[in-house]
């Protein structure tokens, strides 16, 4: 499972705009990868060091920087200095416990999104901090590790498809926006056949471990929404807002993720309202198979009832009882107890209790 805090007690008492890292540990060397493109240009290239891109912020044409893995935080120190990033920017950024935001500096736009991905073969959610920063012929992106969602963004970017190379940063920003909101409906689709799934073993065949995966289910979708929710806010403040950063023809592909923002919403409160409800239809499952197997003992026993009577009659020593000596007195009590037995059985069947 997805855990929802990582430890950001080593903070606690530090000065804001301190920097230090809050998240897993990782020993890796940080990626960095530049795409630098015009309407006719384009270049992309790796990064030995981040100095190699600081000569691009002169060029006239967008440079999206994007940085795997933060826990170096002298490298992101230095892209700090170099944009004239605020302290607390860098701070949020190397903090991966942030929720979605959209903040304004004036000079460039901040924003946090969670990109989501899920394990198939494990059925596990994996959360990811993505930091977007906009600036003025630039874009800077910062994630956790290698791997992300927005490699049809780079194709685009490299075959020069649509209106992303005719764009600024902003509308490249959007295109990171878009690709994560996409990727949503992905997971929410792997994540609605993991309940379909679910809900045929709750009705069929509860185990115990049914109301593992019921909880478990539970914890994503409530750990989905913590993620999505807050974007709303986000996308509404970079579509209404006046910053100069924003075009006003990208304002239109603004409102159209808010649109889907709003669609993964709606489905994740939905996936809540079902796997609650399965969680009650696994409670009811389990008290009415515990009802048939009562039901099943309690008619042995009463069937039984009066054969124990009549055997316990005629098990008892008393020497003068006058069906001991009767030749077909043995045959007799036992088509007492078959009749007895059949009628009680009758009985039953006609109160639709069998």
């Amino acid at each position: 499972m997805v855990r929802f805090t990582h430890r950001i007690s080593k903070k606690a008492g530090l000065p804001p705009g301190t920097l230090i890292h809050v998240g897993d540990k990782k020993t890796e060397k940080a990626r960095l990868r530049l795409m630098d493109y015009t309407q006719e240009h384009f270049e992309e290239r790796d990064l030995a060091a981040i100095e190699e891109s600081f000569s691009y912020r002169e060029k006239d044409s967008v440079t999206w920087i994007n940085v795997d893995g933060i826990h170096q935080v002298d490298m992101v120190e230095k892209i700090g200095r170099h944009y004239d990033l605020h302290p607390l920017v860098l701070e949020d950024i190397l903090n991966t416990n942030q929720r979605p935001k959209m903040e304004d500096y004036e000079n460039y736009l901040f924003l946090i999104l969670k990109m989501i991905t899920y394990g198939e073969a494990q059925k596990l959610l994996y959360i990811e901090q993505v930091s977007i920063i906009v600036g003025r012929g630039f874009v800077l992106s910062f994630q956790e590790s290698e791997g992300d969602v927005f490699e049809s963004v780079r194709e685009r970017l490299r075959k020069g498809k649509g209106r992303i190379r005719k764009g600024g940063p902003d509308y490249l920003a959007y295109a990171l926006m878009d690709a994560v909101v996409d990727n949503y409906f992905l997971v929410l689709e792997k994540i609605g056949e993991d309940i379909e799934e679910l809900e045929g073993e709750v009705i069929s065949k509860p185990v115990p471990e049914t109301a593992e995966s019921i909880h478990n289910l539970k914890r994503e979708l409530l750990f989905l929404r913590k993620s999505v929710w807050p974007l709303r806010e986000a996308v509404v403040s970079l579509e209404k807002g006046e910053s100069p950063l924003v075009q006003e023809r990208t304002t239109v592909y603004l409102r159209d993720v808010y649109d889907h923002t709003i669609q993964v919403v709606d489905t994740i409160e939905t996936f809540r309202d079902m796997v609650s409800g399965m969680l009650d239809i696994y409670l009811s499952s389990l008290s009415n198979r515990m009802n048939e197997v009562m039901k099943v003992l309690t008619i042995i026993a009463t069937l039984f009832i009066p054969l124990t009577f009549v055997a316990g009659i005629y098990g008892m020593n008393f020497k003068y009882m006058p069906e001991l000596e009767w030749r077909y007195g043995y045959g007799l009590v036992w088509v007492v107890m078959v009749v007895i037995g059949l009628l009680m059985l009758l009985y039953f069947r006609k109160k639709k209790w069998l």
